[in-house]
């Protein structure tokens, strides 16, 4: 395969807009089409990003454009049937979050990357972080996080309202998600894989105004390694923390605007910077890193394989399990 990607997007809203800057700063990959049904979002998108070709149907662009590589950035309602057509396709293909609208979706995508000779990753970019890479190194090296803890907190959401109209899943799935999975990120024992959750207590809620759901969480792993999330909406402002602990070391992240990190190691506050060199530098991100793997034929961090287990836990959660699972 040649050096330079072929890249696609199928989807130009909002989150489509990191995903175009992170293709503009990869030097392997080359935006060919875009795939929009919006008109005032593919014209906005056309000025914006220039690409070669664009298109109101995406499976125009796959019958028409030679590709290697499509991101597919909608709703997590229209998801699974692209994500589908892609792989079928044999096409490398990026998933936005949530991977559907349940878990089952994520298992019929998980199904077909089996069959497809495309790489699939699931777009959950906090396990692609930089300072998080590195205090996950750091983890490890202390023999791995004993308890991990995240905060997830938001102002009313308007998600109830897509949710009516059948394109996004309940807030923890389609949003909080990131948080679910970076507590089994960091639990990870190895460099590669996250913890598997295998008993949670839950404790799920609405408040009385329409967009306020919240969750409260402990969870078991399997590694031995415990958590603890709280999500609330309908609070005082956009809050995203995490702090995790192994023997001799804790550190607590900040991540709601860019990541800052206290970190601690033998009794001590660690003054100097982290090694981001280390885990690929500081502008690393998922989409260098599935050029990686797609150039490499090695396995992305966040497969849809491993997504499923992401998307139980935020079910169970949701569901207010409270047991092994």
């Amino acid at each position: 395969m040649s050096a330079e990607l072929k890249v696609g997007v199928i989807g130009c809203g909002g989150h489509a807009q990191t995903h175009f800057a992170m293709i503009k700063n990869e030097p392997r990959m080359r935006l060919i089409a875009i795939a929009e049904i919006h008109e005032e979002r593919l014209a906005r998108a056309k000025a914006e990003h220039n690409p070669e070709l664009a298109f109101h149907d995406y499976r125009d662009m796959l019958d028409s454009v030679d590709l290697d590589v499509v991101y597919v950035i909608t709703m997590p309602g229209h998801l699974r049937s692209i994500v589908l057509e892609c792989l079928g396709r044999n096409l490398h293909t990026s998933v936005e979050k949530s991977p559907g609208m349940h878990a089952e979706e994520t298992k019929q995508m998980r199904d077909a990357a089996c069959k497809s000779k495309g790489k699939a990753i699931v777009s959950l970019n906090r396990r692609y972080i930089p300072q998080i890479l590195a205090v996950r190194q750091l983890l490890q090296e202390h023999g791995g996080a004993v308890q991990v803890a995240a905060n997830y907190h938001k102002p009313v959401s308007g998600l109830a309202r897509l949710g009516r109209r059948g394109i996004a899943p309940s807030e923890i799935v389609c949003d909080a998600i990131h948080h679910v999975d970076l507590l089994r990120w960091m639990a990870g024992r190895t460099p590669l894989e996250a913890a598997e959750a295998v008993e949670v207590h839950a404790h799920s809620w609405h408040g009385d105004r329409d967009g306020t759901p919240r969750y409260n969480a402990i969870i078991t792993f399997g590694n031995g390694c415990h958590g603890t999330m709280m999500s609330h909406y309908g609070v005082g402002y956009r809050i995203q923390t995490a702090e995790v602990h192994a023997e001799n070391m804790s550190a607590y992240l900040d991540l709601t605007r860019a990541p800052q990190i206290v970190l601690y190691l033998d009794g001590k506050l660690r003054e100097e910077p982290l090694d981001l060199d280390a885990v690929g530098g500081p502008d690393f991100n998922e989409t260098r890193h599935f050029a990686d793997c797609i150039l490499n034929d090695t396995t992305p961090w966040s497969p849809l394989a491993d997504a499923v287990k992401t998307m139980d836990l935020c079910e169970a959660i949701e569901q207010k399990h409270c047991g092994k699972l």
